[in-house]
């Protein structure tokens, strides 16, 4: 099974509605929530920390872990991600190899620009949290 981590950045908006960011990979032309494969010796954690900084040019404080998602890749592999939620504490987003945009988006409009439909599951959590 394909191992990997990421995280639900949150913030309060200028309305004071809950916001999360959102990724665009340009090489699926997909929106999700940042994450990525563990690297060996890495824990779950470390990972999640590591692909949103990779992803977003985010550093943020690891909250509450949120459910995990499990599907079945591309290539028909079996794989698991572990979400935490989390808040930016610095940096700025730059469009990188993986990530062409990001978009800070109203939590009750995330499910509608969310690709795919196991991602739900990270968004209802948030959404009870707040």
């Amino acid at each position: 099974m394909i191992e990997a981590a990421g995280g639900a950045i949150w913030r309060i908006g200028t309305e004071g509605a809950v916001e999360v960011l959102l990724a665009h990979r340009q090489r699926y032309d997909d929106w999700s929530f940042p994450k990525g494969k563990l690297d060996p010796g890495e824990t779950h954690e470390q990972a999640a920390r590591r692909e949103v900084a990779e992803e977003t040019g985010l550093v943020c404080a690891l909250g509450d872990e949120l459910p995990e998602v499990r599907y079945r890749d591309r290539n028909d592999r079996p794989k698991r991600v572990r979400y935490w939620a989390m808040e930016a504490m610095s940096g700025q987003f730059e469009a990188n190899a993986e990530v062409d945009e990001v978009r800070w988006v109203h939590l009750d409009d995330a499910v509608s620009l969310l690709t795919y439909p196991h991602d739900t599951a990270v968004v209802d959590a948030l959404r009870k949290r707040h």
